[in-house]
């Protein structure tokens, strides 16, 4: 028996191919190099011998999945709008061009142009900040776990701070709000059940070691029953008798209300500043729909004592994220133009039956591709831990067939398209597509169904 694993190239006969060759014109030598004994010594291990072209095919792909970067874009399927392990908030244009802008050269990042002289990265975004959410001063730190652990540092390091019991959750990836406190030097002191916290808890608890009163903002998840709990209004006119400052970890960065869009139950930013809350602590890449931060708004000598603490320096963020974020913030001094140009929001308020035409092009398309594609009602969902129990109406493409090998197929395709598998079928909702991706989307559907 002829044994086959003989009848493979050479190494050095392998690079001389005319494919291999266009490849070490466009990549690397080393990578090259290394794609191609990998796929002989697969080969020899398999005992099989291809033919010229599917060699060459095996090359190309190695080499493709040598290159390819590990951070990808990939078009979000699943009717989970802000998905947090898709990255969460998609950037407006205004804020993608802000960052090439800002990448492109040098900037006046730490310069103050007026005076000549070294300036302050902290400038930068704080009058929008003011404007929209009502406070007196604003900070920008790198995400709102940072902000909390800042603010806390601040003013609780080595006293006691208190917290509802109903409040200490977790927030995703095994973090947990407790957790994430304790880091910051102070010490947690737990007031009221898990279901019911009163105004008059924090009252007996305020003693001369407490630093003070933290309000956790429960935005990823509904207790109902038999329930009760302070409000920021309740607590703070308690945080003045004790003189302690009332932070207000708010999470999600909302500046719009939503409820005419069947969105409602999330407070904004501003009812946070309003209601009394000394600092106010939000994501930027959730509800604002701007770039990963940790925001900060509030009164004007609390921002101060938090913007002197040598933890700012370790929590700073970049000129890339200010220069987003201050884009994102800019759009909102219009809020029909907000609506229209962020795309989370854009996303959420959305008509179903708008959604619903845009799936039904994508089904057709499909259909005339050969491929069984149908239209169904489905429900997306806010995400990012906002608005929990929202169930938004909307449309998905419903691909029929093997579901784990057409799910396997889509997510594996050059750009990546992560759906949602449900009663065997593969659901494309596209609630959680930009509508103004709708062409490339399609593209890349049409691409992975016919590999």
């Amino acid at each position: 028996m002829t044994d086959l694993r003989r009848a493979l190239p050479a190494v050095h006969a392998v690079l001389e191919r005319a494919r291999v060759r266009d490849l070490l014109a466009q990549s690397p030598r080393a990578v090259v190099l290394d794609a191609v004994r990998t796929v002989l010594d697969r080969l020899r291990a398999s005992g099989s011998s291809p033919n010229e072209d599917a060699l060459d095919d095996a090359i190309e792909h190695e080499v493709a999945r040598r290159t390819q970067p590990s951070l990808r874009p990939v078009f979000n399927a699943t009717g989970v709008v802000l998905h947090t392990n898709l990255g969460r908030a998609p950037l407006a244009r205004v804020a993608l061009d802000a960052i090439v802008r800002t990448a492109s050269g040098a900037s006046n990042l730490e310069y103050d142009l007026e005076r000549g002289e070294r300036g302050s990265r902290y400038v930068h975004c704080v009058q929008l900040l003011r404007e929209l959410t009502g406070a007196e001063d604003a900070l920008v730190v790198n995400n709102c776990a940072a902000a909390l652990v800042l603010a806390l540092n601040t003013f609780g390091d080595g006293r006691a701070a208190l917290v509802s019991r109903g409040e200490l959750i977790e927030i995703g990836g095994s973090f947990r709000v407790p957790d994430i406190m304790a880091r910051s030097g102070a010490r947690l002191v737990e007031v009221g059940t898990t279901n019911r916290t009163h105004a008059d808890d924090y009252r007996r608890a305020l003693t001369s070691d407490v630093a003070a009163i933290v309000k956790v903002h429960r935005s990823n998840f509904e207790v109902r029953g038999f329930v009760a709990e302070a409000t920021l209004g309740d607590l703070s006119p308690i945080a003045r008798e004790g003189n302690v400052p009332l932070l207000f970890d708010f999470g999600s960065g909302l500046l719009l209300p939503l409820d005419p869009y069947g969105l409602s139950g999330e407070p904004t930013a501003r009812d946070g500043v309003a209601a009394g809350a000394t600092l106010t602590l939000m994501s930027g890449d959730k509800l604002l729909g701007g770039p990963q931060a940790g925001i900060i708004v509030g009164e004007a000598r609390a921002i101060a004592d938090c913007r002197r603490n040598p933890l700012v320096r370790a929590l700073r963020v970049d000129k890339l994220t200010l220069a987003a974020l201050e884009a994102t913030l800019s759009l909102y001094r219009e809020p029909d133009r907000a609506l229209r140009e962020v795309p989370v929001l854009a996303m959420l308020v959305s008509d179903s039956d708008s959604v619903r035409r845009r799936a039904a092009r994508l089904a057709a398309n499909l259909t005339k591709l050969g491929h069984a594609a149908t239209v169904e009602a489905s429900e997306a969902t806010v995400g990012g831990g906002a608005f929990p129990t929202a169930r938004i109406p909307s449309a998905a493409v419903v691909l029929e067939g093997n579901a784990s090998a057409i799910e396997a197929r889509l997510r594996s395709s050059a750009q990546p398209i992560v759906a949602r598998v449900s009663d065997a079928r593969v659901w494309l909702d596209m609630r959680s597509i930009a509508e103004d991706q709708d062409a490339p989307f399609a593209a890349a559907v049409e691409r992975a169904l016919a590999e």
